[in-house]
């Protein structure tokens, strides 16, 4: 167990500097000058080059090694150790100054907001797309179960036929189109819940239940594959004739097998979830990454874009380790 998690780990390093190359390479062939506002006062062409050798814009070379010492903490490291951190401290405070913030890993700063580091737009954003996507995958862990549960031990019943449509409207409709329903429906017309803004339950809840809806669809079908299948197996029909009561046999025997493809499947979904809210996050007005990743795409923001797709792959890597972790402690026999 301790060799997967360190073979895992050594390779995170190499995948997030494969991602950080793609990414890059493909933000940067979008046309447009970051430093520029189209719609507003056009800046000197002296000023934009300043800005351009100052984030090294430039050229793609330059800005790829610097961006890459500043992320991975070598440029941090090598200011630390040749008192460079220890001087512009000194130089700050002999100015009557407040000594300046330097971060291990740095990912530089928004060119659209001059005023905010990327850093301190993922630390305000980052743990409201992260509480949207735990509230998703609870959600939906208990309506795909219920449904899976109900649709195996009634198969071709009204309710089975009634949750595997509903488990394929779930699927098949994009989250812009539920996400657009639900505002309709509830703020607009009933009067429940709000749209826009965070911090309060009902913040909350029409934005979970939308990003839940298609990770409950696949949970709901895989359980009640799993469930169909272990109840005619030869170890739930020896339960039963051992007389153990019909909610043990189901709940402790048949779920606890068929739940094994459903944990497979909530390493990525719960990533995706935290992660990929970018649509719902737009629909509803949460202040979460995807708005910020969403800006940042329009602006050619170079810093918040690389940024929030780095934390997005670690989240999305670390995730899937965790479910491998408890892949195997679950079910000891696989190797």
């Amino acid at each position: 167990m301790l060799a997967l998690i360190g073979r895992r780990l050594a390779q995170l390093p190499v995948i997030l500097a494969i991602i950080y190359t793609l990414t890059l390479t493909l933000a940067w062939a979008v046309p447009g000058n970051p430093l520029e506002n189209p719609s507003g006062r056009r800046p000197p062409e002296a000023v934009v080059e300043a800005m351009k050798r100052q984030y090294n814009l430039h050229s793609f070379p330059a800005f790829y090694i610097s961006y890459i010492k500043s992320v991975s903490g070598l440029k941090y490291l090598g200011d630390w150790r040749s008192g460079r951190l220890e001087m512009d401290r000194r130089a700050a405070i002999d100015a009557g100054q407040a000594p300046p913030v330097r971060r291990v890993f740095d990912f530089g700063p928004s060119l659209k907001n001059p005023d905010w580091r990327v850093n301190q737009i993922l630390a305000g954003s980052l743990p409201v797309s992260m509480t949207l996507g735990l509230a998703a995958i609870l959600i939906a862990l208990v309506i795909g179960l219920g449904a899976g549960v109900v649709g195996a031990i009634r198969p071709n019943s009204l309710m089975d036929v009634s949750t595997l449509m509903v488990a394929m409207l779930g699927i098949s409709l994009p989250s812009f189109v539920i996400g657009t329903g639900m505002v309709l429906v509830f703020p607009v017309w009933l009067g429940w819940g709000k749209i826009g803004g965070w911090g309060q339950l009902s913040n909350m809840i029409l934005p979970a239940i939308t990003l839940s809806l298609p990770f409950a669809a696949y949970i709901a079908r895989l359980t009640r594959m799993g469930m169909l299948e272990h109840l005619r197996a030869d170890f739930i029909r020896t339960a039963r004739a051992k007389g153990l009561p019909e909610s043990k046999v189901l709940f402790k025997h048949a779920l606890k097998n068929a739940f094994l493809p459903v944990l497979s499947y909530l390493g990525p979904a719960a990533a995706m979830a935290m992660t990929g809210s970018f649509v719902v996050e737009k629909v509803f007005g949460v202040p979460g990454m995807g708005q910020h990743f969403v800006n940042g795409v329009l602006n050619k923001d170079l810093f918040l874009i690389i940024g929030v797709v780095l934390v997005y792959a670690t989240i999305l890597i670390l995730f899937n380790l965790a479910v491998d972790v408890l892949y195997r402690w679950v079910d000891p026999r696989i190797e």
